[in-house]
């Protein structure tokens, strides 16, 4: 059983027979290969592509170990693709091959073909491979269940289904799964395997403990201004004497580059420029950020920010942390068309303290963007004064067009 993410699969319809090739991205076990696997090649099915000319290989399996090796994988493809019909490739975790680019590239050329790439390693982006594909690439990026997509499958009570959410994420087997007991045993099983152990083997990783320990610091600071400098002494207090900011940044990068944590720059409102230091991490799923610190450190706050900023990227936006003279926004949010909003995401104004800080964020931008506070308040009145907007977090969160609507 699979649930159809359609909003993924009209995406893949719409670069459907385009000379490029689709590369899918995001962290493990987010949904990648159902998508292909399963969702796109029903369609093509029912639109009339015959099986045989949809060729579908993961390279993750035993059944296709030998394919890692790029002239067999090659070899394969001369064998299997028999006429000149147009043939369908799903090449999943596509990683694992060494020089795969070369192969994508060569079937693409002298074959029929419309290929779709799989990785939950940002390798597939660099600027190398971009330059073999001729520019030819387009990236989708997947992510775990958004609060919406959960919603539509579960229904039930829209707090209740919340509170699910925030507990134990949008893993696509979590959603699926009815028992808290055994989703708590899948995100253990996915922390200690696909997560760290994957991660280490991939990256050659020597100091396995602090690798171990930076992901966890990590997940204790969503929402929290981080630099390699405090992470590094932060450590070295936990007693890891002989860790460096080299170190560090490495291993931030391999975090990243697994799409497990995104590091979202800071910006300069006033010098229009970005900041070196003060970033922050926002973790892909929080069941996976709640398994790795016990279900610790519940902060509504920073976790309701942590999913605001998830589906500002799934809805295409372009997003940075902004600094405006003494103040903090938490993000700067563009589109392609240009236009922009200011949103601070806050648990509850009812205090007039902390409303007040909050609206203090957007003092003297003057620039006519919207500015917003996303809120769990269930307040008829948007309106806060000064032309500064309140929205209720499920209203944004059930409605991808919220920001031009409000």
């Amino acid at each position: 059983m699979y649930i159809n993410r359609n909003k993924y699969l009209e995406k893949l319809i719409r670069y459907k027979d385009k000379d490029i090739v689709k590369i899918i991205t995001g962290v493990r076990r987010c949904g990648k290969s159902v998508l292909l696997n399963n969702i796109y090649r029903d369609y093509l099915i029912k639109n009339g592509i015959s099986q045989e000319n949809i060729i579908s290989i993961s390279f993750d399996l035993k059944k296709w170990e030998k394919l890692k090796n790029p002239d067999k994988l090659y070899k394969y493809f001369l064998k299997t693709i028999k006429n000149d019909s147009r043939y369908y490739i799903i090449l999943d975790e596509i990683q694992l091959v060494d020089n795969f680019e070369e192969v994508v590239n060569s079937i693409k050329s002298e074959f029929n073909t419309d290929i779709y790439i799989t990785g939950s390693n940002s390798r597939l982006l660099s600027s190398d491979i971009n330059t073999i594909f001729r520019g030819r690439g387009i990236e989708i990026k997947v992510f775990p269940f958004s609060f919406k997509e959960y919603y539509e499958y579960c229904g039930s009570d829209k707090q209740k289904a919340f509170n699910d959410y925030v507990m134990y994420g949008g893993l696509p087997y979590i959603v699926l799964e009815e028992n808290n007991n055994d989703k708590s045993a899948y995100l253990k099983m996915i922390c200690e395997t696909v997560i760290s152990r994957d991660m280490i083997e991939r990256y050659d990783i020597k100091n396995e403990e602090v690798f171990s320990a930076l992901i966890n610091l990590l997940c204790s600071s969503i929402g929290s201004y981080v630099s390699t400098n405090k992470i590094t002494n932060t450590l070295k207090s936990a007693g890891f004497k002989t860790i460096d900011n080299e170190t560090i940044t490495r291993y931030l990068n391999h975090i990243c580059d697994a799409f497990l944590f995104y590091k979202v720059f800071r910006f300069d409102i006033k010098g229009k420029e970005y900041l070196k230091t003060q970033n922050k991490y926002y973790v892909c799923d929080l069941g996976i950020r709640n398994s790795r610190i016990n279900y610790r450190q519940t902060e509504m706050t920073h976790i309701i920010e942590n999913i605001v900023y998830l589906d500002l990227l799934r809805r295409g936006y372009i997003v940075d942390i902004g600094k405006n003279r003494d103040k903090e926004i938490d993000f700067i949010v563009k589109d392609l068309m240009g236009k922009q909003y200011y949103i601070q995401v806050c648990y509850t104004l009812v205090n007039q303290e902390t409303k007040d800080r909050e609206i203090s964020a957007f003092s003297k931008l003057d620039d006519g963007y919207k500015k917003i506070i996303i809120t769990t308040d269930n307040n008829p009145f948007t309106n806060l004064g000064n032309g500064y907007l309140s929205l209720n977090l499920f209203d944004f969160l059930l409605d991808d067009d919220i920001l031009e609507k409000i």
